[in-house]
């Protein structure tokens, strides 16, 4: 398995500093993520200040700019990093496409399939000299003349990696995409279920083989450090999942588990004007659903337990180590997670009552 570590939680000043270390320290990419701050201009400062490790958007809103800009900026990304860019990109909510972005929102798998012929004819445009020409429901780009036309450069085009939830996204994924990227808000079963299913049956649909396509590590990984309080990093988790779990486009998950009614309590708070609404629903979410969607514990047990539920099932999988780390420890969970193929995993160890937990309580 690749590992990729976030480094988006950084002010930009530091990204830099937080980029040589990661390289360094053996990660195979550094993220930056599109919530409180723009996805790229972490990446350009990382890419200036590294020679060797991959950079990715995990994720950016493709909807929320035009096929046109988000090819401009994944190009120069792409030459500023000598071919290290990987492009991330998600769909995001209705509500925050159409009121926080202001742009439209279609059918998102159908869009997202447009989303991706456009942005790759643009690039050929680019890269190939075959002439502009898309023309679809969601986006027309019929205009490249010389003068808008970036130079091309030795780098080509970036991979492209689609993040996803439902079967129809994943499919998309399967048969359009380089790399597949769950949802955090997902579990082993779910990802075992209907999301590799799905992943199989876009790969047969476009004649591709499964090497072909990079998948992500499902589920919200928490690595607790020595001085945190695990209840009080358990409660986060729950916090998280609440927020999720009261948004119908993610009932599915927890349908699946038998969980509907869960869904149904975390909505009916969310909607509510109370000020601590939050707060409640997260009391609603118990251990059972959290070490269903979360691998939680310190270091080395986080790895082993990656490695037991997705070993030669994913190819790259996120880690994000509390600061001051001892470098032994962490170089140690990177060969762990590093010796974890696709091809050939090896025969994981047993799972634990709850993963980390009760090491992480000691």
């Amino acid at each position: 398995m690749k590992v990729s570590v976030f480094a988006g939680a950084a002010q930009p000043a530091e990204v830099p500093g937080f980029a040589r270390w990661a390289e360094d320290a053996g990660f195979d990419a550094v993220t930056s993520s599109e919530v409180d701050h723009d996805p790229f201009l972490p990446l350009a400062l990382a890419a200036q200040a590294t020679s060797r490790v991959g950079l990715a958007t995990g994720i950016a809103v493709a909807f929320a700019r035009t096929p046109m800009a988000m090819a401009y900026v994944a190009n120069d990304l792409q030459a500023l990093s000598r071919g290290r860019l990987v492009l991330g990109l998600g769909t995001q909510t209705k509500p925050h496409i159409t009121r926080r972005f202001g742009m439209p929102w279609g059918k998102p798998a159908t869009q997202m399939r447009e989303y991706l012929t456009a942005l790759r004819a643009i690039w050929d445009d680019w890269n190939t000299g075959r002439q502009l020409q898309h023309q679809g429901e969601y986006y027309r780009h019929t205009l490249m003349t010389a003068t808008f036309r970036p130079a091309p450069h030795a780098h080509g085009s970036p991979p492209v990696h689609l993040a996803a939830v439902g079967p129809l996204m994943t499919r998309l994924a399967g048969e359009a995409a380089d790399g597949l990227i769950p949802h955090g808000f997902s579990t082993e079963r779910y990802f075992r279920e209907v999301t590799v299913p799905a992943l199989e049956e876009g790969l047969e649909r476009a004649g591709r083989d499964r090497s072909e396509v990079t998948v992500h590590c499902p589920g919200f990984v928490q690595v607790i450090g020595p001085q945190d309080d695990v209840e009080q990093q358990r409660q986060v988790l729950r916090a998280r999942i609440a927020f999720y779990g009261s948004t119908p486009a993610y009932r599915g998950v927890l349908a699946l588990h038998g969980w509907e009614e869960l869904h149904e309590r975390l909505h009916a708070l969310s909607v509510r004007p109370e000020a601590d609404r939050w707060d409640r629903m997260a009391d609603l979410v118990d251990d059972e659903v959290v070490d269903a969607f979360c691998v939680s514990g310190r270091l080395g047990e986080v790895a082993a337990e990656l490695v037991r539920r997705f070993g030669g099932l994913v190819d790259q999988v996120h880690l994000q180590p509390p600061a001051g780390t001892p470098e032994q420890e962490l170089r140690a969970a990177l060969a762990l997670l590093h010796g974890a193929g696709t091809a050939a995993a090896p025969d994981p160890p047993a799972a634990p009552a709850r993963a980390g937990t009760a090491g992480a309580r000691r």
